[in-house]
């Protein structure tokens, strides 16, 4: 994937075949590629988004964005990744087309306590971070708003 001209669906960022991982910090983000490393990925599969990054790229993609955008998740999906990097998370793009590298990247995230781990598919978006025990899944719909908040981001 190249980060100067990223994918996009209805003009909003969507990555069909990678597993978006919001991080807590960029030290956080680099023990995890050390990690994604070690599993067999490479440096070509990993792109790193610096929390300013992601916020300049989710703005500049809400001032073109096609109102088909709002139709799915695609848009609330970018508002909540500005919301997280505006609390200082990092991002890494990992490449995962296959189920075997995307369970390799389910169970690092995990372990590495992740604020989320979204796969992104032609038509869904998957979230591969586990459901903590005191946590609810929620019906989701444009209407409701972002999925993640930042006052709501996840505990060790």
């Amino acid at each position: 994937m190249d980060k100067s001209n990223p994918p996009t669906s209805f003009g909003v960022f969507k990555p069909v075949g990678h597993v978006v991982i919001a991080l807590d910090s960029a030290a956080v983000m680099q023990a995890v590629c050390t990690q994604f490393l070690a599993e067999g990925f490479t440096e070509d599969d990993l792109v790193r988004y610096t929390p300013q990054e992601m916020i300049n790229q989710v703005d500049a993609e809400l001032l073109t964005a096609s109102p088909l955008a709002s139709v799915g998740q695609d848009l609330n999906l970018i508002k909540a990744h500005r919301e997280l990097a505006q609390s200082g998370c990092s991002f890494l793009v990992v490449h995962a087309p296959d189920a075997d590298q995307v369970e390799k990247v389910r169970r690092i995230a995990n372990a590495m306590n992740a604020q989320s781990a979204q796969r992104y598919g032609v038509l869904i978006v998957e979230e591969l971070m586990d459901a903590k025990i005191n946590q609810r899944q929620l019906f989701e719909s444009p209407d409701r708003g972002l999925d993640v908040k930042s006052a709501e981001r996840r505990t060790a």
